[in-house]
């Protein structure tokens, strides 16, 4: 174990030698261009820096390029694709390009993968998109773009946070210092970094944390206590969960990581940071599986809460196992106990590199430790440890770091406070955006902050949230700039101007791989004009990024809804509560937000929806139901509303379509101040059924 933990995170290693060690003064290299981090968005920064004729440097942290998404984030969180444009749908043409031939095939042939994560060719034609890969084929695809434009790139090189680390000239950073002394020029600086360190260095402004509601008037941003989405907390278990060492006895203590903290106020800000784990690829093929070890310092007591609900019955310990080519899985956190080190990071945006890296290590013992508790200990069913033993880590990814994810998933950060803060309310457009460098259409997604013991004695996550974005959104140009009074020559698209809640939604590989291209195509300007890049014309940015292929608006298309025209408070599938089994699916149209959920016309099990607004009613309001009709669907789905007076049971034929399209009246009842509830099962139904959204609309009195 000794020999793992020198092998494991070189550069986070050498980095720790190269702190406790005087420096001396080293070499000064300069560009027009100079991007810090390793980054998928950093890549797509430099490529287009070189392609507008500016010598560009990458200097970054990491051995690795890519960031996440060589880093094990293989199954593409990409939302609506039409809005993927320019340089990020490039790269992934790239890697369409690599799967299409025979021998990228080793443990699985094409046919057995079928056409999962690939592009439509009728709409694609050459430019060919293939959304899903392993993390070794996303680091090569980078490597090549990279070496094929002729990009230098400094690695293992961590920058200077201390006084002398940025050189600045008034408003101006002049140079950067990295740990080993080396000194970079430029004339433009971007930082493409998860931290935001050169950022922070340089004295712009930036936040840590959930802002509160009220600061910048938003429903879903702050301490999100009583809110249960995604089925990441344990109001999917029949019975509650006690967090204590004796079950139900306080004075025993809490188990490992349940914050004895207040539940807080919904919507009250905090210094939280939601949960950061490391993205797995594992297999079940024999001649590529290493199997789960006992990492050092494993305790069981450590997932004794896991044990728990476990033999409470939850079994959905493999929903997110995604399939990505050659039988491995882009594995990611799932349910109320998971690779997610809840609470346990929250001090690493601004914490030292030797502080950072002790977080790391954490987060990957706690991880390994995870994997071999659930395919190890006795406490366990049979039945789950039997599953999970099948699996092992690929012996063909991360070949230099014991085949465990060089990058871990820092999901968020520091956030600038720039020239202007992207809310919730450019996310859901209620308000416009002026001045678009890209876009971004997938679910505003926060995963939880913390464990707490509720009233009633039981364990509860809070912070996880999901809200719809009800379609794509345009990203302002001032987003990624500092204001014009901190730093006039600094752009920051990773760690850009938004709330916490906002970047619940930016926060997708996708769109930093967009907002790169974006942030050099504005340095490009600032070199050639001589100015600050707060005066970069934003008419002159939009020409290059068009020209390029980047998507700055989407025209809405026959099969889309306009947000615009509908009126009412929209609870959608995404923000639901769900027991049993439900489907995503996006194949029939149309549809409300980012896709609908149907029951796969499994009746084994009782699955149920319910749909609840988060602010009370008063008053008289007509309930809109949204689905998209098909052959394959249910005659008699039950739908019951509880209002005023009790509750109603109507029953919708879900063959027939709405009369206006997707949206179908189910009638007008009154609320007294209670929250609006919808709750829908699959009982005594055949056929498909299909749960979309629902809507409450205002009448008049």
């Amino acid at each position: 174990m000794i020999q793992m933990r020198t092998i494991l995170l070189p550069a986070l290693f050498s980095l720790f030698l190269v702190c406790c060690q005087e420096v001396s003064p080293g070499a000064d290299r300069s560009a027009d261009i100079v991007i810090y981090g390793g980054t998928s968005g950093a890549i797509t920064a430099a490529i287009q820096a070189k392609r507008l004729g500016h010598s560009v440097m990458i200097v970054c942290p990491d051995r690795h390029l890519g960031g996440l998404t060589s880093g094990g984030l293989g199954w593409t969180d990409t939302g609506n694709k039409a809005v993927i444009g320019g340089l990020s749908r490039e790269f992934y043409h790239r890697v369409w390009k690599f799967y299409d031939r025979p021998e990228a095939w080793r443990f699985q042939s094409r046919e057995a993968y079928g056409n999962k994560g690939q592009g439509n060719p009728a709409i694609d034609g050459q430019q060919r998109t293939m959304w899903i890969f392993e993390p070794h084929v996303a680091e090569k695809v980078f490597e090549d773009w990279i070496r094929e434009a002729g990009i230098e790139v400094i690695r293992e090189t961590f920058l200077d946070r201390g006084p002398n680390g940025v050189v600045k000239e008034g408003k101006q950073v002049r140079a950067i210092r990295s740990l080993q002394g080396d000194t970079y020029r430029a004339r433009i600086f971007i930082d493409a970094t998860y931290e935001g360190d050169l950022m922070a260095s340089a004295g712009i402004s930036f936040r840590v944390g959930r802002e509160s509601n009220d600061q910048y008037d938003e429903q879903w941003n702050g301490n999100q206590v009583g809110i249960l989405h995604h089925r990441h907390h344990f109001g999917v278990l029949k019975q509650g969960i006690s967090p204590y060492k004796v079950p139900g006895d306080p004075k025993s203590g809490l188990l490992p990581h349940v914050d004895a903290s207040p539940p807080g106020v919904r919507g009250e800000g905090d210094h939280r940071v939601q949960a950061y784990c490391f993205r797995m690829c594992l297999t079940d093929h024999a001649e590529n599986r290493v199997p789960f070890t006992r990492p050092e310092g494993y305790s069981a007591d450590e997932y004794e809460l896991l044990r728990r609900i476990l033999n409470a019955g939850w079994r959905e310990g493999f929903q997110k196992f995604d399939p990505i080519p050659n039988r491995k899985t882009d594995t990611n956190n799932h349910g109320p106990f998971s690779t997610d080190y809840i609470g346990q990071n929250y001090d690493y945006p601004n914490a030292s590199y030797e502080r950072r890296r002790e977080i790391l290590e954490r987060h990957r013992r706690y991880q390994q430790g995870l994997m071999y508790f659930l395919a190890n200990d006795s406490g366990i069913p049979a039945e789950v440890r039997d599953a999970f033993s099948r699996w092992g880590l690929a012996s063909d990814e991360f070949v230099d770091n014991g085949h465990w994810p060089h990058q871990l998933y820092v999901r968020e950060a520091r956030r600038m406070i720039g020239s202007f803060v992207m809310t919730e309310h450019e996310i859901l457009k209620n308000r416009p955006v002026v001045g678009s460098i890209g876009m971004g259409s997938y679910t505003i997604d926060s995963h939880n902050v913390r464990r707490y013991v509720t009233q009633d004695g039981f364990v509860q996550n809070e912070g996880d949230i999901g809200v719809s974005t009800r379609g794509p959104y345009s990203i302002s140009m001032r987003s990624i700039l500092p204001k014009d009074s901190e730093v006039t020559n600094v752009i920051v698209p990773i760690c850009l101007s938004c709330t916490h809640i906002a970047f619940g939604s930016i926060r997708m590989e996708p769109v930093f791989m967009i907002l790169g291209e974006s942030a050099s195509s504005i340095a490009s300007l600032a070199i050639r004009n001589s100015s600050p890049v707060q005066s970069v014309s934003y008419a002159d940015v939009r020409k290059i990024l068009e020209a390029n292929g980047q998507v700055l608006q989407l025209e809405s298309s026959p099969d889309q809804v306009s947000s615009d025209s509908i009126r009412g408070i929209i609870v959608d599938n995404e923000i639901a509560t769900l027991r049993g089994k439900w489907t995503e699916s996006t194949a029939t149209k149309p549809y409300w937000g980012s896709n609908y959920l149907h029951d796969n016309n499994d009746k084994s099990s009782k699955s149920e929806a319910v749909f609840e607004t988060q602010q009370p009613l008063q008053g008289r309001y007509r309930v809109w139901m949204s689905y998209c009709p098909a052959s394959n669907r249910t005659r008699s789905l039950n739908v019951t509303i509880h209002h005023q007076n009790g509750s109603s049971v109507l029953s919708v034929d879900q063959t027939q379509a709405p009369s206006h399209k997707p949206w179908k009246e189910l009638g007008t009842f009154r609320w007294d101040g209670t929250a609006g509830r919808v709750v829908i099962t699959n009982a005594q139904t055949e056929g498909h059924v299909v749960v979309d959204a629902f809507r409450w609309e205002k009448m008049d009195p």
